[in-house]
């Protein structure tokens, strides 16, 4: 490709608003030091470690604290959070050994150019929640931040994270190793909760961002205080160039905020795959979500009263199809072919090729009716001629069709 002349780029580049060259360009003063400390900004406390000093600033949260609509402390077993993470040690651990993290980072390549200047970890003592956020004033200082919290997860057997198997904990992993420093959480349990919600929630809802289930699943909205995880890094190295640490207060009350949604959200999580019939879950697609989860852990006879509660509730005419089909197939394989016929029989009113399939398969395997079986077959092969599909697919169905219809025509007649 030619590279184009200085003058033509000089034009684009005018008429999008850029000056060219140094003449209209003013001075521009440097940012002085304002030294606004960290202290002064945000409550809290140095820490002496074996590698110097760390600043640590703590809050508690009582029993009584509900985070929007939820409680902070689950007061529910983890079986089945446990069956689906596949890690029997997170029903068998006490809820005080869990450490709730989040870590705010000079950006998100990872990797040894990337480190965390905020690690906020969360753990139940008794009845209090109590969080502690670990922050780096100045490079110099990961070593002390890492050590102290280090000692903060001490008490700790499992990792609770949002994404953390991905970032937040290959991170740290990757900082400890710099400092030869041991990882604290090397043999911990660690339970990712962005993966549960999207199987949870990634049919109703357009975000599964831990701030928009926190919002919209919790009822917890944030404070003005609040500031968009994008622009942290930007803020952080502010504060390293300048010295004014005041506008990292949004930045702790950021890390603050989702290291107590990330305990409120395990709760309901926990509440409801626990008891999902008990008036916490509102939305057919939320327990066709639970069904389909309940389904893929073999939990059959669950998994097939969540899907009929789910059509009961109501879901849109786009999904009614999809989980109908679903659930007549469990049905099936569970040995109620009763049920699975009276769906198939819905499922044919509402125009579906299967349904009208399934219920000739069900007449001529199961009841030897054979007329049944091929007023079935007749009436799929109306429906599929009425359809506007693709060429090979009205192949497929007619070619199954024929020879169905043919097979049962031969027993009629016998």
């Amino acid at each position: 490709m030619t590279e184009p002349s200085k003058s033509s780029l000089a034009d684009k580049l005018k008429s999008l608003g850029v000056r060219v060259g140094a003449g209209d360009l003013q001075p521009v003063a440097p940012k002085l030091k304002t030294d606004v400390p960290i202290q002064s900004v945000v409550e809290g406390r140095f820490v002496s470690t074996r590698h110097g000093e760390t600043f640590v600033s703590e809050q508690t949260y009582p029993s009584t604290y509900r985070h929007g609509l939820i409680p902070l402390r689950s007061s529910v077993p983890l079986l089945t959070i446990a069956q689906w993470a596949r890690d029997a040690r997170l029903a068998d651990l006490p809820l005080d050994s869990f450490a709730f993290l989040d870590t705010e980072t000079s950006g998100l390549a990872g990797g040894t150019g990337t480190y965390a200047f905020l690690v906020g970890v969360g753990r139940f003592e008794g009845e209090t929640f109590r969080l502690a956020q670990f922050f780096m004033r100045d490079p110099s200082e990961e070593a002390a931040l890492l050590e102290g919290l280090m000692d903060f997860l001490a008490p700790c057997a499992a990792l609770v994270t949002f994404n953390g198997k991905a970032f937040d904990a290959p991170l740290l992993v990757t900082r400890y190793s710099l400092h030869s420093i041991p990882v604290p959480f090397k043999d911990f349990a660690h339970l990712d909760l962005l993966p549960l919600a999207r199987r949870l929630w990634r049919d109703r809802l357009p975000s599964r961002a831990l701030k928009y289930l926190e919002e919209n699943v919790l009822a917890a909205p944030r404070t003005p205080d609040e500031v968009p995880g994008y622009e942290i890094p930007y803020i952080y190295f502010d504060y390293l160039r300048t010295g004014d640490a005041a506008p990292l207060k949004g930045v702790f009350y950021h890390n603050a905020m989702d290291i107590v949604a990330l305990a409120a959200l395990m709760n309901h999580m926990a509440s409801i795959l626990h008891a999902p019939f008990d008036g916490q879950v509102q939305h057919g697609l939320d327990f066709i979500a639970l069904a389909k989860l309940f389904e893929d852990l073999d939990r059959r006879e669950e998994a097939a009263r969540l899907y009929e509660r789910g059509l009961q509730v109501g879901v849109s005419e786009a999904n009614f199809g999809a989980v109908v089909q679903r659930l007549s197939a469990l049905q099936r394989r569970r040995g109620d072919l009763e049920s699975a016929a009276a769906l198939w029989q819905k499922a044919a009113a509402e125009g579906h090729v299967y349904a009208h399939i399934e219920l000739a398969k069900y007449y001529e395997h199961h009841r030897s009716d054979y007329a049944e079986a091929l007023k079935w077959t007749k009436s799929a092969e109306g429906l599929v001629s009425s359809l506007d599909i693709p060429r090979y697919e009205y192949r497929h169905w007619m070619e199954e069709l024929e020879h169905r219809k043919k097979r049962l025509q031969e027993k009629s007649r016998k």
